[in-house]
């Protein structure tokens, strides 16, 4: 089957002409703008309260600009609102401007879409084929293959008086359960966490070229890489879950050859970052919080509600983008046909206005309807595997290392305010 490319389609009203003079087009400046990596709930707070519908406009671009949404109300709404697109190339801002966007947002106006920049239909066509692999029956029978893979881990570090845990087990072990599930050799875990990492510092670079360059660099590895994988399962089909894709897309055409090609990339890189920043974060924010840590070890069944808390203290997305695709009146603004918005997750989390002491860790929060996994049409598929990881390793890490403390108090943040973890955490188990 040939590879399908999918049109986009012209606003009805004339977009402004490509200035010249336009500035840099750098769609996470509001969060870099937010403070420093480390804390940046403060200055959420503080947008929250004063402007929570923050316009940025775009130097030398007289189009719609990019807005930064930091209350629960409004970012649940736009969650679950189909006024809002997930696909960023129906953005003015980003057609007429694709050259200087990283590789993925050039590769998505070019049909090399991922589901997270689909609408309906094609967004539930792709799902639903995808989503097979994260049914509660699949992810529970992964359980056995899970905690082997994190004991495995910790038997490695033995009676190491430090380890870091970033490097040790937060990446290989959700690395490996997802390659696994793929059909990616599990061997090559390290290989395509470097790729990931490129990804993401070039996404934070606060230099336009540089972040094309880098992104493309790093794109053209990972794609090249499935590529050869898909071939290898064309020839010799395997009880995997790119198996099964290409399976569907030769017996139901259900699958473009470009869609096969990035649902695979999606599940690869997404299906080990949102763990490994979940274990990272969490663990630093229950050493910095004894008493929770405490009654954690004390009482062991509360894992489940101490897990949706640390989530939604920490979580491993902070934002996500959408684009009006007309005018959309908010309570006190109305959201410009066009506009990009960015969607901060991070922020709403800690609103006042759901969560009773938002900025206070508390294990047994409940309810707690967080929105680290996003809502509605887009919400993350990987959720229920990314919370057994996360239990898994939570559980054998209290229940190994009685004494673990933190070795730096202010360990190093990747640089990107988006996918929100640490580079190393380095902990003493003495």
């Amino acid at each position: 089957m040939a590879a399908q490319t999918h049109p986009i389609s012209e606003p009805e009203a004339k977009t402004p002409e490509k200035s010249s003079e336009l500035g840099e087009i750098d769609l996470l400046l509001p969060l870099r703008s937010s403070g420093s990596l480390e804390s940046p709930y403060p200055i959420y707070s503080l947008l929250r309260t004063v402007r929570p519908h923050l316009e940025m406009k775009v130097p030398g671009y007289d189009g719609p600009g990019v807005w930064l949404m930091t209350r629960y109300e409004d970012v649940h709404a736009i969650l679950r609102d189909p006024r809002f697109s997930a696909d960023r190339t129906r953005a003015p801002l980003v057609r007429d401007n694709l050259e200087r966007l990283p590789a993925f947002v050039q590769q998505a106006a070019g049909g090399l879409r991922t589901m997270l920049v689909m609408d309906p239909p094609d967004h539930t066509r792709v799902r639903k084929l995808a989503n097979k692999a994260f049914t509660p029956r699949r992810v529970e029978a992964l359980r056995e293959r899970t905690e082997a893979i994190v004991e495995e881990r910790l038997d490695a570090i033995g009676d190491a008086e430090r380890f870091d845990l970033i490097h040790d087990l937060a990446e290989p072990v959700p690395a490996i359960v997802i390659a696994e599930l793929l059909g990616v050799p599990a061997e090559d875990h390290r290989q395509f966490r470097e790729w990931s990492s490129a990804l993401i510092r070039a996404l934070a670079s606060p230099n336009v070229e540089d972040r094309v360059e880098q992104s493309n660099q790093a794109s053209q590895k990972i794609f090249g890489y499935l590529a050869a994988i898909i071939a290898e399962r064309r020839k010799a089909p395997r009880d995997d879950l790119i198996s099964a894709l290409i399976a569907a897309q030769e017996e139901q055409d259900a699958l473009t050859d470009a869609e096969l090609l990035a649902t695979s990339n999606l599940l690869l890189l997404a299906g080990h970052e949102t763990t490994t920043n979940l274990i990272g974060n969490g663990m630093l924010a229950l050493l910095r919080e004894p008493d929770q840590l405490a009654l954690l070890r004390a009482e062991p069944e509360r894992i489940d509600t101490a897990i949706e808390e640390l989530l939604r203290f920490d979580g491993p997305v902070q934002a996500t983008v959408r684009v009006a695709l007309e005018d959309v009146p908010l309570k006190g603004c109305v959201v410009p046909k066009g506009a990009m918005v960015l969607i901060n997750i991070g922020a709403a989390n800690r609103d006042p206005e759901v969560f009773a002491e938002p900025d206070r860790l508390d294990i047994t929060r409940s309810p707690n309807p967080h929105l680290a996994f996003g809502f509605g049409t887009h919400f993350c598929m990987g959720a229920p595997l990314a919370r057994l990881e996360g239990r898994i390793a939570f559980d054998a890490l209290l229940r190994r290392f009685p004494r673990l403390s933190l070795v730096d108090e202010t360990p190093a943040y990747r640089p990107n305010p988006i996918l929100r973890g640490l580079s190393r955490l380095e902990l003493s188990t003495r």
